[in-house]
């Protein structure tokens, strides 16, 4: 099983900022490159020319790697759900950020790490965790928002939000490659998420 470290800890010697960085940079460039079960502590070390010893203090395994890794990467982009006052304007906030959240990551890296998803139970289970559960909150935010106002009756409509719009998101910027644009959000918040969301209150 999975066992990471709390933010902000480290084992043995004080960390080197930069050295970590570059070996966390190199565990993703080395996902892109040759895939996770190709990837392997050793050419960590080499490309980001840092000691095996060295990682081995941080990252007791490539999951561990792979996971901070993926973690420190979007540790800038966390998602503020706005109070616009009406539930429309909330999903078109949030869907914004959102877009511009995946619009800053690499296809590439993103398809590799599902990739390494399938590979790695531990793996995905501990990024579950770290894009799903702590992220659980911010539809259950808007639902909470728009049920106060009356603008819904049931919490439910928070699980549509979180099964629908990534969905939406990955499926237009992995697979068909059309642009993430206003005419794109107005689509996902009108004819999909605000008609299911509110499909339960008819």
């Amino acid at each position: 099983m999975l066992s990471l470290p709390p933010c902000g800890s480290a084992r043995g010697r004080p960390r080197d900022d930069a050295r970590e960085q570059a070996i966390l940079d190199a565990a993703l460039a080395l996902l892109v490159e040759v895939g996770y079960e190709r990837m392997s502590m050793v050419a960590v070390a080499a490309r980001a020319r840092a000691s095996k010893a060295t990682i081995y203090r941080r990252w007791a395994n490539k999951d561990e790697l792979v996971v901070d890794a993926i973690r420190r990467r979007g540790a800038d982009d966390d998602i503020i759900p706005v109070d616009t006052g009406s539930l429309r304007g909330d999903l078109m906030d949030t869907i914004r950020q959102l877009v511009d959240h995946v619009s800053r990551q690499d296809a590439a890296l993103i398809a590799g790490v599902l990739l390494a998803m399938r590979q790695s139970p531990d793996l995905a289970a501990a990024l579950r965790a770290q894009t799903i559960e702590e992220k659980r909150w911010v539809g259950d935010l808007i639902v909470k928002r728009a049920l106060g106002r009356g603008e819904l009756r049931s919490p439910v409509a928070a699980d549509v939000f979180r099964e629908l719009a990534p969905a939406l998101l990955f499926f237009r910027l992995l697979f068909t490659g059309e642009v993430l644009d206003d005419s794109f959000i107005e689509h996902m918040v009108d004819d999909v998420l605000l008609p299911l969301m509110t499909l339960s209150e008819c």
